[in-house]
C-alpha cells in the first residue's frame, strides 16, 4: 500500500466542465503516470469532508450532483476517481473489467482512496473530521477502506457490495458503519446483508443497517428504472442525520 501512496506526484486544477457556473471544480492528479480526475466542492473554510466513491460507471454527473447536495448542507465533498481520467464505461463488460481490476488489487483500491483524502486535504477540507460514502461498487470500496483501518468518523454505503473477501476481517475498522440497502435487491441479497451484520456484531464494530421495502439494486439513481423515490428520500435523510451525529 505504501508503494501506491508514494506514487502520488502532483495535483493540478482545471475548471469544471460539468457545472461551470457552480463553486465546484475538477481536480486532476497523476498516480504512477496515470491521470485521474476527481471533483471537489466546498462551502468554504475548513469544512468537514464527505469523500464520495462512485459506482461501476465511474465518476459521473450523479456523484457531482450528490457532492453539491452535500455542499449545500455545509460539507466539503470530494468525489474520487478510481478508474482514471476519461474512463467512464458505459458497456457492462467494460464496467466489469474496471471494477474487476480493482477487486483483484485491493492494495491499489485502498491507496487510490487514501490519496483522494490527501487531495481533499490539500484543497482545504478537514480530513480529520470526515466520512466516506459509496454507491454500489463504491459501497464495496467503502467497506474495503473500513477494513483497512482508515481513521474516519464513519463509513456509509448505498446499495453497495457487502461481501468480505477471503482473508479479510473488520479487526482494524474504526468509525461507525452505516449500510442502506434495498430489500428487493437481487444482486446483493439479504443473506449477504445478514452475514455482514453478524460479522460486524462479532467484531464489536458499531453499525447500523437499514433496508427499504420494494427497493431494488441502485434505488438512489435518479432517472433510472430502478429509482425508488421513497427509499432514496428516506436513506438520504438517515445519511444526513448520520453526518450530523459524526461531523458536527
Amino acid at each position: 500500500m505504501r508503494k501506491w501512496i508514494a506514487l502520488f506526484l502532483f495535483v493540478a486544477l482545471t475548471p469544471s466542465l460539468a457545472l461551470a457556473a457552480s463553486a465546484g471544480e475538477s481536480v486532476t492528479y497523476t498516480i504512477d503516470g496515470k491521470a485521474y480526475e476527481g471533483y471537489y466542492v466546498s462551502p468554504g473554510g475548513e469544512a468537514p469532508l464527505v469523500l464520495i466513491i462512485h459506482d461501476w460507471d465511474g465518476l459521473t454527473d450523479y456523484e457531482i450532483k450528490r457532492a453539491h447536495m452535500l455542499a449545500e448542507m455545509g460539507y466539503a465533498a470530494f468525489a474520487a476517481d478510481l478508474f482514471g481520467a476519461g474512463v467512464r464505461p458505459t458497456k457492462v463488460e467494460d464496467k466489469r473489467q474496471h471494477t474487476g481490476e480493482l477487486y483483484k488489487d485491493r492494495a491499489k483500491m485502498r491507496a487510490l482512496m487514501l490519496t483522494a483524502l490527501e487531495i481533499a486535504s490539500r484543497k482545504g477540507a478537514n480530513t480529520g473530521n470526515a466520512v466516506v460514502i459509496g454507491y454500489c461498487f463504491g459501497g464495496a470500496a467503502v467497506l474495503e477502506l473500513a477494513r483497512a483501518g482508515a481513521d474516519l468518523k464513519g463509513f456509509a454505503t448505498f446499495h453497495g457490495g457487502l461481501k468480505t473477501p477471503e482473508g479479510q476481517d473488520y479487526s482494524l475498522a474504526k468509525g461507525e458503519i452505516l449500510v442502506m440497502h434495498g430489500t428487493a435487491d437481487s444482486a446483493i441479497t439479504m443473506d449477504q446483508f445478514a452475514a455482514l451484520a453478524s460479522e460486524l456484531e462479532a467484531a464489536g464494530i458499531k453499525h447500523e443497517m437499514v433496508t427499504y421495502s420494494g427497493a431494488p439494486h441502485a434505488f438512489t439513481v435518479f432517472g433510472s428504472d430502478r429509482y425508488r423515490e421513497d427509499a432514496d428520500r428516506k436513506s438520504w435523510a438517515r445519511f444526513s442525520a448520520f453526518l450530523e451525529e459524526k461531523l458536527r
